[in-house]
């Protein structure tokens, strides 16, 4: 019956919205999902609580539940109502309507930014969608019904009620859940249309989750992979994001290689992956930002996409000195065309490229160790992150590790013994200075009589 009525719904029919308010979802006890109301953040059960209050139903939904049942400590929280975002906006006074595509509105809470969407209603002939079936603006409100069957993946589509302490299960998410099983919810051609970005979520989630991907889901994967073409690269970029930085990002990476999704992706990841030592330069710093994600430690987005794209920009640079370019303009050359490459797909914003040149900037000055360069280079404010990305490159195999180590007993001593690590440059940097010449005339006699 209610495979039926999925696919009425993804033909948009006109009747399935009132066909849908009759499915009948699992109601799951506490006892069997885990899930106390005292394990969800103190924010979400005040949100829950104010709309409940004020006669609107309201659910902790989605990845958050997903999540705590799978017994992962959710990132953040998102709730899903039956009240419309003006009538949200009125109960909170911290708070603001955002989105074009779909209004939400994020509600703060001490540190805490709840994002609290509205039913949406199912698709009908009037939604509005570009030539490739992709939703362009989803601002009808419905039951909670039609917003289940709305959302991606079963184990998507679970409400939580903080008062009750029961999960809200239209679809069997919590038993795909439990099964291992990545299931989407319809037709997956049809939901990959409306939004590209959900093959990207189904490689992150399976990898996060170590879930299998349903053969029906995952078959149109590299069919439609040329639809991420049509999203924005703001949300691209995002989403890119989420991926790196989920703890997970070597699973992902490889599960996207194996979809067949990196070239939609980032177009140099190939290139870069088929060079030996820029494919182990990339997978040491992925394994990194994994290791500092699950120890709860901050990631900088910067460090992480310099990292990915650095021997697109070494080979660059490369090429250019070899016609003849002069090291430091060939460098930054190269790191402008590598970026501009990436910009056309994903939109890396103003902060992080800056971010990433100023990582590569310094590369080139490790190398200098005599004189005044090494204390100028350690009082850079981005020093940190530029000897971290050294020390990948020695590492992977890039520069020599006494290289790195040097660096780091350098930046440790005290200045007396600085002064004694200094290292000549390898051409003679001590290089005695040349005699200037003298102006004919020249000296205390000469301009004495000049100024006769």
């Amino acid at each position: 019956m209610i495979r039926k009525l999925l696919r009425r719904v993804f033909r948009r029919d006109p009747v399935t919205a009132t066909a849908l308010r009759s499915i009948e979802p699992a109601i799951i006890p506490v006892a069997q999902h885990g899930i106390t109301r005292d394990r969800i953040s103190p924010a979400s059960r005040r949100v829950c609580g104010t709309l409940q209050e004020a006669g609107f139903k309201a659910f902790v939904v989605g990845g958050a539940v997903r999540d705590l049942i799978a017994g992962i400590t959710p990132k953040d929280y998102d709730v899903a109502t039956d009240a419309t975002p003006d009538q949200v906006r009125e109960l909170f006074r911290r708070s603001r309507i955002i989105g074009r595509r779909f209004r939400i509105v994020h509600v703060m809470s001490g540190p805490e930014t709840i994002e609290v969407s509205t039913f949406r209603a199912s698709q009908s002939e009037d939604t509005n969608t570009d030539e490739h079936g992709r939703i362009l603006a989803d601002n009808v409100w419905g039951s909670q019904a039609e917003d289940a069957t709305r959302r991606d993946f079963t184990i998507n589509a679970l409400y939580y009620d903080p008062s009750s302490e029961t999960v809200i299960d239209y679809h069997h998410g919590v038993g795909d859940l439990k099964q291992k099983t990545l299931r989407m919810i319809g037709d997956p051609v049809t939901r990959y249309r409306e939004d590209p970005v959900r093959m990207l979520r189904a490689v992150r989630m399976a990898a996060k989750l170590g879930l299998v991907i349903d053969p029906a889901a995952r078959k149109p994967i590299l069919e439609l992979a040329e639809l991420l073409e049509n999203v924005p690269p703001a949300r691209l970029f995002d989403e890119m994001l989420k991926l790196l930085t989920s703890g997970h990002a070597v699973a992902c990476l490889k599960q996207l290689r194996e979809e067949g999704l990196h070239t939609g992706l980032l177009p140099l990841l190939d290139v870069i992956l088929q060079q030996p030592m820029g494919e182990r330069f990339v997978w040491l710093a992925l394994e990194n930002t994994d290791d500092r994600v699950r120890a709860g430690k901050p990631v900088s987005p910067g460090f992480l996409f310099a990292t990915l794209l650095w021997h697109e920009a070494l080979a660059s640079w490369e090429a250019r000195k070899a016609r003849g370019e002069p090291s430091q303009a060939a460098l930054f050359d190269a790191m402008s065309e590598v970026l501009e490459q990436q910009a056309e797909k994903l939109a890396i914003t103003r902060k992080i490229s800056a971010d990433i040149k100023e990582i590569w900037a310094l590369q080139p000055r490790f190398e200098r160790r005599a004189g005044k360069a090494p204390h100028r280079l350690l009082e850079q404010p981005r020093y940190r992150a530029g000897y971290d990305f050294l020390r990948l490159r020695a590492l992977s195999g890039e520069v020599p590790m006494e290289l790195a180590d040097w660096w780091n007993d350098f930046a440790d001593a005290n200045p007396d013994s600085r002064e004694t690590m200094l290292v000549p440059d390898r051409d003679g940097a001590a290089k005695k200075r040349r005699r200037r010449r003298r102006k004919p005339g020249g000296g205390a006699d000469g301009a004495a009589s000049g100024t006769e």
